[in-house]
């Protein structure tokens, strides 16, 4: 990778960084509702099974679009587009969230939707490919990209975990702003770009 490219990288990660702590930001007021409006655990693993296949949908969509926009191999496409939305959606909303927890102490279960919910995550996936393949688009989706993590992200949280969530809510944020900053960004703009050869 070339050191313009480079430079480019880290300037969008840079000035992606005031909007991904904006969305943890909002997180944190969710989970204070979530919190004293006494939302039960099976309602936050509704609302994450929502949130997290349209977070799959938007990343394969930016993902395969920033692609489409530098190469139009459909194939390469195709893969790019599945493993920078599913494998990178993973890790946003499920992985990194989970380890969260497990470095604060809290109970917390692994639950993989990709494998558990195939029927639903991977067709969602192939939509995502499909609309970003034949009709680009980046900016919109991308925004709304980060803030759909970002909610998956913290509804994992409390669909799956058991904690007294006021103390560590400064935490929970450190942990949503990275679980977004990082793979987010990374799947919408360094993963297609690690495979055109044009700066």
């Amino acid at each position: 990778m070339s050191e313009k490219r480079i430079k480019g990288i880290a300037n969008e990660l840079k000035n992606h960084a005031p909007f991904t702590a904006f969305g943890a930001f909002t997180g944190i007021i969710i989970m204070v509702i979530i919190v004293f409006g006494n939302l039960s655990s099976d309602a936050s693993y509704t609302i994450f099974h929502i949130l997290h296949p349209i977070h799959v949908v938007l990343s394969a969509l930016v993902t395969t679009s920033i692609y489409k926009k530098h190469n139009g191999k459909l194939w390469t496409a195709v893969l790019i587009g599945y493993f920078g939305s599913v494998g990178i959606a993973t890790l946003s909303d499920i992985i990194i969230p989970y380890v969260g927890g497990s470095l604060l102490n809290i109970q917390i279960e692994f639950h993989v939707c990709f494998i558990e919910k195939w029927w639903l995550v991977n067709p969602l996936a192939f939509a995502g490919i499909a609309i970003g393949y034949w009709k680009p688009t980046t900016k919109f989706p991308h925004s709304g990209h980060v803030l759909l993590s970002t909610w998956a992200s913290l509804f994992y949280f409390t669909a799956f975990g058991a904690a007294n969530w006021i103390p560590l809510m400064p935490f929970v944020f450190i942990f949503l702003f990275l679980a977004v900053l990082v793979p987010c960004c990374v799947s919408d703009i360094v993963f297609p770009l690690l495979f055109v050869k044009k700066d």
